[in-house]
């Protein structure tokens, strides 16, 4: 019979068929169909490749089977990652290379990209070193296949019979393709772990202080939640403080930031190693930590207080200087100061910026503190007035794409001209008006406000796209649809000239409402974009379903991309992620060239911060976007 060879140029030559080529058939897609059930169990890459190898041996009936992995070292050995069938320490007597004077199967597969058959090796003179060990064996006939994976060669697939004329043509087709799903499955689990190693590190961007690896405000909330769930009824007090730095922004300023974070560092080391057993310490803010100690009251929580103050009365050094950090502490007490925590870590707040003028350095909230929160009812009562009396503005923050610099959209932003307080920014006054539940007010007047703006440009034949913000209340309003319905009857704009943006966080407070109401302002032809995207850890199967044709990073990452290697994997595994779903990528917090630079690299669409624009007066907007071209 004339047994298949592999010329120099890879094709593999003619040959007779004979019943004990389809018992081989037979045996070769046995094998494949073995291999398949493998890939499809398979939940990491070593097991994957082992249970190949046992497939192939086990199911298929080869004698034995190994798949080894290129090194790039200076021998260019073969590592071998999994095996079937092999005798102890046959695998060592082989010269495992893919150098140019590889002579075995396996390294002449790695080294030309295409199968190779060595026929009755018992007399190959390559292998007559082991003529011995492989009569012994059984070893007649070897069959090697490249695994390539995303274009490159990886390692190899190697197979050994026992009959000298084992691998004929259509055996050798079909073992190839086992090979290329060796190749597959490598390739998806790798693909799989990178996706893993991407939400872990949102996971921990998330919920956890970039800086000090302590648990951020997000986790330190959820936590006092928890806290607040166990402990009533019947209620068991307990001890939240907060913590705040002194000096630490005289020390920024004067030190730089990098001195700054190695103080903050050092405060949170002295913290952690003070920690009572069941206490929880997070970092909230630039220079303010939170700590929760369970069971306490208000004699106990002082006590605390003082021991946690006088491991701060040695100095700590930072860039070789003495620096005298001392920490201001205030407290609230569950249940006495409050059962939610908004109300807990407002008055430990208000008690921390009382603790600057105690001479004990920590306070506890008293009745008198809550004065603040009458100023917030008076700013809630006057911002109800300035919705009324025109005291809003709008600004809109030029977007512009990465490739050509031109202006793309901006985004909708509502200032509030106060008539004794000047210009109010929306910082102090949204989430007052989200709490007081005056956040459709305000919403009502953008959404007329970001109408008149387009119509205005539209008329002046310089249509621009604009972003409005609808917050997680607005998506629970059963009237939104129509009334944006109505604006377009009024206005007769373009609804290609209208996007919406909703925050993943607002989005993941009702995901099956919020869907519907995305899918309901689809339908009036508007774009959708997903804001502050990797901040509330939606699923990506949600993501797939969402009617959404933009992602917008959020800014926390895109700031610190160039100092922080996880923003930068997380920018970088969003853009593709969102290219792959056919979504456009708006980075905003786009502060310097740097930033700007780095997502060109990365391939992002839009840019959106101050190193492109800061927010415009809607009626200056055309003029001064004009001139900032022109100069």
């Amino acid at each position: 019979m004339a047994r298949p060879k592999v010329t120099e140029n890879g094709a593999i030559g003619a040959s007779c068929v004979t019943p004990a080529d389809y018992a081989r058939l037979y045996r070769a897609l046995r094998t494949l169909s073995a291999g398949n059930r493998a890939l499809a169990r398979a939940q990491d890459e070593g097991t994957l490749l082992q249970d190949m190898c046992d497939a192939i041996v086990e199911q298929g009936g080869y004698q034995m089977s190994w798949i080894g992995y290129l090194e790039h070292d200076e021998h260019q050995s073969i590592r071998p990652m999994a095996h079937a069938g092999v005798e102890e320490g046959f695998l060592q007597m082989l010269d495992l290379t893919w150098s140019e004077k590889a002579v075995t199967p396996s390294g002449l597969a790695i080294r030309t990209g295409k199968p190779q058959v060595g026929h009755d090796v018992l007399n190959d003179p390559a292998l007559a070193p082991l003529m011995e060990e492989q009569k012994k064996r059984g070893y007649a006939a070897v069959s090697a296949y490249p695994l390539i994976v995303d274009g490159n060669v990886v390692g190899n697939l190697s197979i050994v019979a026992s009959e000298y004329d084992a691998f004929g043509e259509e055996e050798l087709r079909v073992l190839s393709e086992l090979a290329d799903d060796v190749a597959y499955g490598i390739s998806a689990l790798r693909s799989r772990a990178r996706q893993r190693e991407a939400e872990a590190a949102m996971q921990r961007m998330a919920y956890y202080d970039q800086l000090t690896g302590l648990p951020n405000r997000t986790l330190f909330l959820n936590q006092l939640e928890r806290m607040i769930s166990a402990s009533s009824p019947p209620y068991r007090p307990f001890a939240l403080g907060i913590l705040t730095v002194d000096q630490f922004r005289e020390i920024n300023d004067v030190l730089g930031y990098q001195q700054a974070n190695e103080l903050l560092l050092q405060v949170a080391s002295r913290l952690q190693a003070q920690l009572d057993q069941g206490s929880f310490l997070g970092r909230v803010s630039d220079n303010e930590f939170a700590i929760l100690q369970p069971n306490t009251d208000a004699e106990r929580a002082s006590l605390e207080a003082v021991r946690l103050l006088r491991q701060f009365d040695e100095p700590l050094t930072v860039a070789g200087i003495q620096v005298d950090a001392r920490l201001r502490i205030g407290l609230s007490l569950f249940p006495g100061h409050g059962k939610e925590p908004d109300a807990l870590m407002r008055r430990a707040t208000m008690a921390a910026r009382q603790a600057q003028h105690s001479v004990m350095n920590y306070t506890i909230f008293s009745g008198s503190l809550d004065k603040e929160c009458t100023r917030h009812v008076s700013l809630i009562a006057e911002l109800h007035h300035a919705i009324e009396h025109d005291e809003l503005r709008l600004y809109c923050q030029p977007k512009v794409q990465f490739d050509t610099g031109k202006l793309c959209g901006a985004e909708a932003l509502i200032r509030w001209q106060h008539p004794e307080r000047g210009l109010i920014e929306p910082n102090r006054f949204i989430k007052l008006a989200e709490q007081a539940g005056m956040i459709t007010s305000l919403t009502h007047w953008i959404l007329e406000a970001a109408f008149r703006q387009i119509y205005t440009q539209e008329q002046a034949g310089r249509p621009t796209p604009l972003a409005v913000n609808l917050s997680a209340r607005d998506l629970l309003d059963p009237r939104l649809t129509e009334r944006i319905r109505g604006l377009f009857l009024t206005w007769g704009v373009d609804p290609a000239h209208l996007q919406f943006e909703l925050t993943e966080s607002a989005l993941m407070d009702d995901p099956s409402g919020a869907l519907a109401t995305l899918n309901q302002l689809k339908s009036l032809g508007v774009q959708l974009a997903v804001d502050d995207f990797g901040t509330g850890y939606s699923s990506l199967s949600y993501l797939q379903r969402l009617p959404a044709d933009t992602i917008k990073i959020d800014q926390s990452f895109v700031g610190a991309m160039i100092s922080d290697q996880e923003s930068d994997t997380i920018v970088r595994s969003t853009i593709d992620l969102a290219h792959n779903l056919g979504l456009h990528v708006v980075a905003e917090g786009v502060e310097n060239r740097a930033i700007w630079d780095r997502l060109t690299t990365l391939g992002c669409d839009i840019a959106q911060g101050y190193f492109v624009s800061r927010p415009i007066p809607a009626e200056q907007f055309d003029s001064s976007w004009q001139a900032a071209l022109a100069a």
